[in-house]
């Protein structure tokens, strides 16, 4: 059974281990998840599963998706991603994966929006040095030269400049399970991830 989930960061707090030492965890109400759709190797190409997370209202969602949710026999779900997986056999859709699949010392890759900074010039975004302060300089925090000029008289792609921070998919591997409360839906996890409390958050079990 594929120990793929959605889930929802609460936040974060601190443990000691029997040793006294502080561990820094994060709090990840995860599941639990259902599977909406199965894709197969021999009609879709590959294997994969879909999982759906967060129960809505009908309200919430049109007429076509509503439609195919009454049809599979779930309630609609608000968050919707897809895992490969190596084989379909073991799934059915309507299967429900829950946090009890997890156990202390898992390890997993946590995927997720970081958090959003607005616009921020290049100390803070690439860590350029500033320049002199003294001395009659007025290139503080300025960028400078950017690129040559006759040839190629053009900015090139890629070039470190000031602009949005922030708010890309990011992934922490190798974090830790530390526990498991399988009656809250909560998994405890060794350090920190990405965005806000609140954010939606993709757990991958790298166990077998």
């Amino acid at each position: 059974m594929s120990l793929n989930l959605l889930g929802i960061k609460i936040g974060m707090s601190q443990i000691f281990d029997d040793k006294g030492s502080v561990i820094p965890v994060t709090i990840i109400q995860a599941g639990p998840c259902s599977v909406t759709n199965i894709k197969r190797e021999n009609k879709d190409g590959y294997n994969a599963i879909q999982i759906g997370y967060f129960e809505i209202s009908d309200t919430k969602v049109n007429k076509p998706i509503l439609g195919y949710f009454k049809k599979i026999g779930l309630k609609p779900l608000k968050y919707l991603k897809e895992f490969r997986v190596d084989s379909v056999d073991e799934f059915n859709i309507g299967d429900q994966i829950t946090v009890d699949k997890f156990t202390a010392g898992t390890i997993v890759d946590v995927r997720g929006m970081s958090i959003g900074k607005g616009f921020a010039g290049l100390q803070k975004r690439h860590n350029f040095h500033r320049g002199p302060m003294t001395h009659g300089s007025k290139n503080h925090r300025a960028p400078g030269s950017i690129g040559a000029g006759t040839t190629p008289g053009r900015v090139l792609p890629g070039k470190k400049m000031s602009g949005r921070l922030g708010n890309v998919k990011t992934t922490i591997k190798n974090l830790e399970v530390i526990n498991v409360e399988n009656e809250n839906n909560l998994i405890i996890l060794k350090g920190s991830v990405p965005g806000k409390n609140g954010n939606l958050l993709e757990i991958i079990s790298l166990n077998p």
